[in-house]
């Protein structure tokens, strides 16, 4: 009975020992590293208002996308509109509605052709008594449809990724090749210009899908004209979109870019540092230099009786980026204060978060540039930082003043137009289109 009592005994010892054992050691708190911001501000007539390391270079990420805007604003034009030009490579028989032959796609590098636009060359193509294709659609390589990412999404084999845009048209001419997202963006668009959801374009391609720039197209068939440049830019900006590297490559390169922005801003070359149209990777610009860019980018609005917002996103006002990121502005006694643009980059440099814009106080416009580097891992409170620096700059200038939105963001349809050769334009909504149909030319434009 001792030996029972003292077993128990010794059982009910080494269970209090593991359970004390078992007790969760105490976690030690994180102490988060404080976030360190740079910044630079200026009034309207140049004045320094704010400053902290401003001439120090950081990474600007997607800020460099003003730089792009402004860029093809002045080598294009706000009006510019891109051409996609489609031809019939065969024989038309109108009766039995069929393209004996294939259907040849000269993309003139718009950066924002979507299955919208698509649905609108369906249309067309039905409107010429084509409803079926024997051969392949065939594209060269300045049509890109959809969303890459930008150069980090981009496949790189010119061929692979001609096949891929290729394929993209072929499954949005097709609704029995839908996919859920495509019937929704069907039935938007016809919501929206009062077609029959029930009665979608149709065009089956029985060949599939290829890439070919350099044979002879045959007779072109329809022109498909983008919405202006200034729309396409505003799109790619409040959504931060990387593919706005598409909209730098009509106009030249990187270095030209870059080039471009030192001049206009009266810097060294060797102060502006690009890698990317759109911000991704190792680029560098100083919080003074971003600020002037600004100015010019401003400038440039004005003489083209445009306004910031028509292009830039204003917290409050749009959705993207801005909105999404910087609550504080977009809601309460400071929201449509603020307009501009977001930069961020989770690992490149260590991370980033920027903010750059124009702040409407009650003493006048600043425009400024704030900026978190070494970021990752914690930006949103290098977000919040800035926000909270961005009030700071309000208060203590009047406070923020409300300025006016540019309207709802369009859908990439919205002032698209296309022209059926020899007949008659398919107009964008709410009216008739202004565009005319247009002679056929000798030889085939490859833009």
């Amino acid at each position: 009975m001792k030996r029972v009592l003292a077993l128990a005994l010794g059982c009910i010892a080494l269970a209090a020992a593991v359970s004390e054992g078992a007790r969760p050691v105490p976690h030690r708190r994180r102490v988060s590293r404080p976030v360190n911001l740079v910044w630079y501000a200026e009034r309207l007539d140049g004045q320094a208002v704010e400053s902290r390391q401003p001439d120090e270079p950081i990474n600007p990420a997607s800020v460099v996308k003003i730089a792009t805007s402004l860029w093809s604003l002045e080598r294009l034009g706000p009006d510019f509109r891109f051409e996609t030009r489609f031809f019939a490579r065969g024989t038309i028989d109108p009766a039995r509605r069929v393209l004996t032959g294939d259907l040849v796609v000269q993309g003139g590098g718009d950066p924002d052709f979507h299955v919208e636009n698509a649905f609108l060359v369906a249309r067309a193509l039905n409107e010429l008594n084509v409803d079926r294709v024997t051969g392949a659609v065939i594209v060269n390589r300045r049509f890109w449809m959809g969303w890459e990412n930008g150069s980090e999404g981009r496949q790189p084999d010119p061929i692979k990724r001609g096949l891929l845009m290729a394929t993209r048209l072929r499954q949005a001419l097709n609704p029995g090749r839908w996919n859920g997202a495509t019937r929704a963006a069907w039935r938007e668009l016809a919501l929206r210009r009062g077609l029959d959801v029930a009665r979608p374009p149709r065009v089956v391609v029985a060949g599939g899908a290829g890439v070919d720039g350099e044979a002879d197209p045959g007779e072109m068939l329809v022109v498909h004209r983008s919405q202006p440049l200034a729309d396409i830019l505003r799109r790619f900006n409040c959504y931060s979109n990387n593919d706005i590297e598409r909209v730098a490559a009509s106009v030249g390169s990187v270095d030209d870019l870059a080039a471009f922005v030192a001049e206009r801003c009266g810097v060294p070359r060797g102060a502006v540092e690009l890698q990317t149209a759109s911000g991704l990777g190792e680029n560098r610009l100083t919080p003074r230099l971003i600020v002037r860019l600004l100015r010019e980018f401003k400038q440039t609005c004005e003489r083209l009786h445009l306004s910031v917002e028509s292009l830039l996103p204003v917290a409050g006002c749009d959705p993207g980026t801005v909105t999404h990121q910087f609550p504080e502005l977009a809601d309460g006694p400071n929201t449509t204060a603020v307009v501009g643009k977001t930069g961020t980059l989770t690992t490149t440099d260590g991370g980033i978060a920027v903010l750059a814009g124009i702040a409407r106080t009650g003493q006048g416009d600043l425009l400024f540039c704030v900026a978190v580097p070494r970021a990752g891992g914690r930006l949103r409170g290098a977000r919040h930082a800035e926000e909270k620096w961005v009030l700071d700059l309000l208060g203590t200038h009047g406070g923020g003043q409300p300025r006016p939105c540019a309207g709802m963001l369009t859908a990439p349809d919205t002032g698209a137009s296309v022209i059926l050769l020899g007949d008659r334009v398919l107009p964008p909504p709410g009216g008739t289109s202004s565009l005319t149909p247009v002679p056929e030319p000798t030889a085939p434009v490859n833009r």
